[in-house]
């Protein structure tokens, strides 16, 4: 049944799917998604996939199995996504739907600074490459038309893309908040606020920079707005042309293991001055909450193998300030993961709200130079 005149509803969205074949979907999330990753995970068809690229190269995988297949990634993905497209999937012509959000489009200045590049330039870098793309209005009623055409360039082995507009898919609920006794990212930042100052802080995207901000106010730590999984790369190159500067990455369950290979570049060049800590309440929350992978990975136990100095799992605040106050005084690399509960939707605004990305850019120059000083 369609959804309401203007909105493709979820359980249309993932029936047209099922009517077609389509029963293995590997995905990021996005917030324009939410419902049909919500709806297809609890029917069994969805993979949650460490990054973009991972997930057309799992549909891939799939397809050439037998299996119809498709992917859910945000455009900001894009490039994660390129590798597998061009040199796996255009390669060997494997069939694979691909449903990609249209974040900064058609006008950027409606969204965040991170998608104003990528936003003008997803149809354009799809046409570079020579893949056929549909894209589906903000004001669409259903699905059909877009997988109609889609599914005659899959029957000719080509891959394809629907490119979905901000509104085209209804809504779903926000992150759920926890219900454990875990302490809150909120708190715990609240309570080692007084160790950062000293420090260069870079904080992943989502809500960790908002709340980041919002508690701290700061004006020169580094709020990565975009780049997900980045962080800790970002920091370790911080971290090893400024030896004097403490250098704290505070990351997320979701991004660290997106990226996860960063951990083993900072055990092979053992940065003293690093602390990599990463907030784990097990979902992409300012996504929608959907679930990471992280209840089955022991981040602590991977970077001890990856050969960081010291790690530590801190299940409480107090255990959080000693193990921070112990890494900023003593060498490393450390690395801190910190169970958190889920928050659901952040109580605060983006650090872009207040500063411009050039202002946060250069704030947290000053503070590099004031913590350390060139090396």
């Amino acid at each position: 049944m369609a959804g309401a005149r203007g909105v493709i509803s979820n359980t249309e969205f993932c029936d047209a799917l099922e009517r077609r074949g389509i029963r293995f979907v590997a995905g990021v999330p996005c917030s324009f998604f939410t419902g049909p990753i919500e709806l297809l995970t609890r029917r069994g068809h969805y993979l949650a996939a460490a990054n973009e690229g991972a997930a057309l190269a799992a549909a891939a995988g799939a397809s050439v199995a037998g299996h119809r297949a498709a992917v859910i990634a945000q455009n900001s993905g894009l490039g994660n996504l390129i590798n597998p497209l061009t040199s796996l999937v255009q390669t060997y012509d494997i069939p694979v739907l691909v449903f990609m959000s249209l974040r900064g489009w058609p006008d950027p200045s409606q969204d965040e600074p991170q998608h104003r590049v990528m936003g003008t330039s997803t149809h354009a870098i799809l046409d570079a490459v020579g893949v056929p793309h549909i894209t589906v209005a903000a004001d669409a009623e259903s699905i059909d038309p877009a997988l109609d055409e889609a599914d005659v360039h899959l029957a000719a082995g080509r891959s394809v893309f629907i490119l979905v507009q901000k509104g085209a898919v209804e809504k779903c609920g926000g992150a759920p908040e926890g219900t454990d006794d875990r302490p809150s990212r909120t708190g715990s930042l609240r309570a080692v606020e007084h160790l950062l100052t000293q420090a260069a802080v870079v904080s992943t995207t989502g809500y960790t920079s908002r709340e980041l901000f919002g508690v701290t106010g700061s004006k020169d730590h580094f709020y990565m707005q975009g780049s997900m999984g980045h962080a800790a790369a970002f920091g370790l190159g911080v971290a090893l042309t400024e030896r004097d500067t403490p250098v704290v990455v505070l990351d997320g369950d979701g991004a660290a293991i997106m990226h996860l290979g960063t951990l083993s570049s900072v055990g092979a060049t053992l940065p003293a001055n690093l602390v990599h800590i990463v907030f784990d309440n097990g979902s992409y929350e300012s996504t929608g909450g959907q679930a990471t992978t992280a209840g089955t990975t022991d981040f602590t136990a991977v970077a001890r193998a990856a050969g960081y100095a010291h790690t530590q799992t801190c299940r409480s605040t107090d255990e959080l300030v000693v193990a921070l106050d112990h890494a900023l005084t003593h060498p490393g690399p450390h690395f801190l993961t910190v169970p958190v509960s889920r928050g659901g939707a952040s109580e605060f605004s983006r650090a872009t709200a207040a500063m411009t990305t050039d202002q946060i850019r250069g704030g947290f120059a000053t503070r590099i130079r004031r913590c350390g000083g060139p090396s």
